[in-house]
């Protein structure tokens, strides 16, 4: 399904409103295309240097101290172009990885086994409003956390939103129970293969690899996301006066939710669905299965989905399209954004920044380095909306860096994932952040009041969980 990294405006979209506003809504490859250029214009500013490298228990790590300056590379103009086609070849095994798994969940996806899912649930909830926020809640997270569920959450929240209302709750319940906790799974990422996934293979760690920490971390978000919302959503039962109705100021009956039954075959495909992440652990655990093994998985269980779902040959391929298509945008992120690093590495200016980073974090301790790494990506993803785009355009950076200043590389994806995730419920240049407000017709003023505090609490549980991943050498390493 859609992963975070399609939530910038479409690529040819035209300005409004003149040049503010288009600087307002600056597209992600106009961002990355613009940081091309000034990485080039900096390869003939800043001085030149490398490290020494060896291979270590077969990954690449550079040798600390052994930094030297070299003599100038500047780029020339014209690779500013040529860099961006060597991001995409050196992206290759990432980008078709995002395209097959987005293909395989275009197939589930047009089964219709997720969407009736969610409407017997709400149905059989209909009348026990205290079971609700839990359960929904759990749904989505464990979407976000599997699938990287986003753009999917807007369908619901059309059909949650209208029926927290009807039980007594508000919109900004409706949509909590929604896009939160989608949120929440996707930034715990126990098996999310558009942030996780993509990150660790650039870290060259084993696909995967760390989930019983993360499943502790999606455990302790979810708690305090179910706590944070059932008291507001207490109070505002208790006082209708501060409930806030959005686009249904009436606060009647919700719209009909679709006409859609739990079927067996629904049934079926939801178990096969499951046994793909128990296949994917196992092989991953017992076998070692990296990028091509599990895109494989993911294609032959999409294959295998869409029979049970009575899909045709061509509606599979067509379904397989439609799913690569949603995250053909963010696929192509993750190439410009290695595009940066062949200018960098071209001019030989990305061992100078690392070495620079590291004299300034040598001078921290390592559990303060990995804090500091994750109010970093907490910040670029302000510029960098998308969870696989800014995994490719900061891990080749950060990986590194963490060998350098004491933090295991797994600490750092961590870092990354955090960052990344946190952000995506707050910052307007998230789309799908956008577009649900406009949905459930809460003003973004209004949301960040509301969430603001609950940010907080998310930063503070990833800063204790960063702690005790530095503490006990988060890794293999």
């Amino acid at each position: 399904m859609k992963n975070s990294l399609q939530q910038e405006f479409q690529p040819h979209q035209p300005p409004k409103k003149g040049f503010g506003e288009s600087m307002k809504n600056l597209n992600a490859f106009v961002l990355i295309f613009g940081v091309i250029v000034i990485s080039t214009i900096l390869t003939y500013i800043l001085p030149a240097g490398e490290y020494d490298r060896v291979e270590k228990a077969g990954r690449t790590v550079v040798v600390p101290g052994s930094f030297h300056h070299t003599a100038s590379s500047p780029v020339e103009f014209f690779h500013i172009f040529t860099s961006i086609h060597a991001g995409l070849v050196n992206a290759a095994g990432i980008i078709f990885f995002v395209l097959l798994v987005g293909g395989a969940f275009g197939i589930l996806k047009a089964t219709g086994a997720l969407d009736a899912l969610i409407v017997a649930i709400t149905r059989k909830l209909a009348n026990r409003e205290l079971l609700l926020i839990p359960v929904i809640m759990l749904f989505f997270s464990a979407g976000g956390t599997l699938m990287g569920m986003a753009e999917e959450t807007l369908i619901y929240i059309g059909i949650i939103t209208p029926l927290a209302i009807a039980l007594g709750f508000d919109a900004m319940v409706g949509y909590a129970i929604v896009a939160l906790a989608a949120n929440i799974g996707f930034m715990s990422a126990v098996l999310n293969p558009f942030n996780v996934g993509v990150a660790q293979s650039i870290a060259e760690l084993p696909t995967f690899s760390g989930i019983g920490l993360r499943l502790a971390l999606l455990a302790a978000f979810y708690i305090a996301g179910v706590i944070y919302i059932y008291r507001y959503a207490k109070k505002v039962k208790q006082q209708p006066a501060l409930r806030i109705l959005g686009s249904y100021q009436t606060g009647g009956k919700p719209k009909a939710a679709p006409d859609m039954k739990l079927e067996t075959r629904h049934k079926w495909i939801l178990v096969v669905f499951l046994l793909n992440f128990i296949t994917l652990i196992f092989g991953v655990l017992k076998f070692g299965w990296y990028i091509p093994e599990i895109g494989g998985l993911f294609l032959m269980f999409g294959i295998i989905v869409g029979i049970i779902g009575k899909l045709g040959p061509n509606q599979m391929a067509d379904s397989f399209m439609d799913g690569a298509k949603e995250v053909i945008s963010g696929a192509l992120i993750i190439g410009f954004a290695q595009a940066i690093l062949v200018v960098f590495q071209d001019g030989k200016l990305m061992d100078s920044i690392l070495y620079y980073a590291s004299s300034f974090l040598g001078e921290l301790s390592p559990s303060l380095n990995a804090v500091g790494m994750f109010f970093v990506q907490l910040f670029l993803n302000f510029l960098v909306p998308s969870g696989s785009g800014q995994a490719a355009l900061t891990m080749p950076i950060m990986a590194p860096l963490a060998d350098l200043v004491g933090v295991t590389r797994q600490t750092a994806v961590l870092a990354f994932q955090l960052g990344d995730g946190i952000s995506n419920s707050i910052f307007p240049t998230s789309g799908v952040l956008i577009a649900g407000l406009a949905i459930a017709g809460i003003p973004y003023t209004k949301w960040v009041k509301w969430v603001f505090p609950f940010l907080l609490i998310e930063i503070s549980i990833a800063i204790i969980f960063l702690l005790i991943a530095q503490a006990i050498h988060y890794g293999p390493f």
